[in-house]
């Protein structure tokens, strides 16, 4: 059983070196404008849901949390959504599945707190620049399409969600779908020992926010 073991090890090993280099800003053009009215992100009734797998393990042994808002604002022009800028407070990340457990808790959020993964002392914000807002034609559970800027430890990405996106008595609500971006994108690598179960590279995040006038 030794082989079959080194075998998996060294794929990874060999994985991990493949990736290591420095990830690379890959930015759209914002085509979004300022013209309209500006809604201010009500923090205490937004935030990101996030949840992370192990490759090797059941889904009863992912994890998943939140992480909340620090400020953002958003635009309406003609009753529509016109644009958005959100910055994430990543040192507010916290897990839910095991709250129960206070220790184990607080061991996971340090861990993901730490230069393993988010390294938030240096990192401590997070932000998503809305570049383009569409109708969605084909799907009726999202009404719109919401690609923008997502920037992670100082990397930024293009990203799209599909979105729920409602204008009404002063209040604007999103709700994106739940969409997977790899985190290995972002500078997060870290690997745990086989033993425990390698993480996988896709962590899957939703945004559900507030804005009122």
């Amino acid at each position: 059983m030794i082989f079959p073991m080194v075998g998996i090890f060294l794929t990874t090993l060999l994985v991990a070196c493949k990736n290591d280099k420095t990830p690379s800003n890959e930015s759209k053009t914002d085509t979004t404008t300022k013209l309209g009215t500006t809604y201010s992100l009500d923090v205490t009734n937004s935030k990101i849901e996030w949840k992370g797998y192990k490759v090797f393990k059941s889904e009863n042994t992912s994890h998943f949390g939140t992480i909340n808002f620090k400020n953002g604002e958003l635009t309406v022009k003609d009753n529509q959504l016109e644009s958005g800028n959100f910055v994430a407070d990543v040192t507010s990340l916290q897990n839910e599945d095991i709250k129960d457990d206070a220790q184990q808790k607080a061991k996971l959020e340090g861990h993901l707190k730490s230069g393993d993964f988010f390294e938030v002392e240096k990192f401590p914000t997070a932000s998503f620049s809305i570049t383009k807002v569409e109708k969605n034609p084909t799907n009726t559970d999202y009404n719109s399409v919401l690609e923008g800027n997502l920037t992670i430890k100082g990397v930024t990405k293009s990203v799209k969600f599909n979105a729920n996106v409602s204008v009404e008595n002063d209040e604007v609500t999103i709700a994106t779908e739940p969409t997977d971006i790899k985190r290995e994108d972002f500078g997060v690598k870290f690997q745990i020992p086989i033993a425990n179960g390698l993480i996988k590279n896709e962590v899957n995040i939703q945004i559900l926010v507030k804005a009122k006038k």
